[in-house]
């Protein structure tokens, strides 16, 4: 399998902290730095969460803006639309762990929900006409019950992604690999979080082979296509100031969005 190429934003100042990048970097293909950009560009075999440890490794931030293979994000609201007016907001991300077979690495980080455990689907339908009530049944292409991640592909549905924990702000940040979903098949489908635990299919009665037990849909988003390589220069919101580095110390959104935390 060829190389896939990865490009990063990376808080570097000057040359002295390019050279300690490229030195995490050594025994990879073919690395590029702009330092007075912030970007390194990487041909690679490696996954691009492992590239991205190497680099973090220096001390120096960095997130990933562009992939050379498949990449997809959603933006999470309740209702498709006018997110400073829904309590939960986020921004979750799926990578291909290489360019022509299934896997991804789902990254994110979500606001608003209450502390605990809330499951995380894919669903079938990218229609939030009628905000999350209008995207569909969890995306099963196999006809399969409801389960864990950890399950076999024939004994969970696609889009089953267990649980995500909230703190006691409110806010979680996950990230984890899924070995079964294809970016290029999740495009154009939503992202839902439920207001309850999924049980993974274990609650023993018939709801629970169906979505786990997980109660109401309480915020969902359309899986859209991620940028490529080279093309993601823009801030997360140019309205208020807050640059990708702030993205995981910040509110999604709302009043105190560009206030220091």
């Amino acid at each position: 399998m060829g190389d896939i190429k990865v490009e990063f934003s990376v808080q570097m100042r000057g040359e002295h902290c390019a050279e300690r990048v490229r030195n995490a970097l050594q025994g990879t293909s073919k690395v590029d730095i702009d330092s007075s950009e912030g970007r390194v560009t990487i041909e690679t075999k490696e996954p691009w969460y492992v590239i991205k440890d190497k680099i973090e490794s220096t001390g120096r931030k960095a997130v990933l803006v562009g992939f050379g293979g498949q990449s997809a994000v959603a933006i999470i609201n309740t209702t498709g639309s006018d997110v400073d007016r829904t309590p939960i907001q986020g921004i979750l991300r799926f990578c291909a762990l290489t360019k022509d077979n299934p896997g991804v690495v789902v990254d994110g980080v979500v606001d608003g929900l209450t502390p605990g455990l809330h499951g995380l689907h894919v669903h079938e339908s990218g229609d939030v006409s009628s905000g999350c009530a209008s995207i569909g049944e969890h995306y099963n292409p196999r006809g399969s019950p409801h389960g864990s991640p950890d399950n076999a592909p024939d004994s969970r549905h696609a889009g089953d992604l267990g649980n995500i924990r909230a703190d006691e702000s409110g806010r979680a940040t996950f990230r984890f690999v899924d070995p079964v979903l294809a970016v290029w098949d999740i495009i154009g489908r939503s992202v839902a979080i439920t207001a309850n635990a999924d049980d993974l299919g274990r609650g023993g009665n018939e709801q629970s082979r169906i979505d786990g037990n997980a109660g109401e849909r309480i915020a969902c988003g359309i899986i859209a296509r991620s940028a490529g390589i080279m093309e993601n220069f823009k801030k997360i919101c140019a309205c208020d100031g807050v640059t990708l580095w702030d993205e995981r110390n910040k509110p999604i959104a709302g009043g105190n969005r560009a206030q220091k935390l």
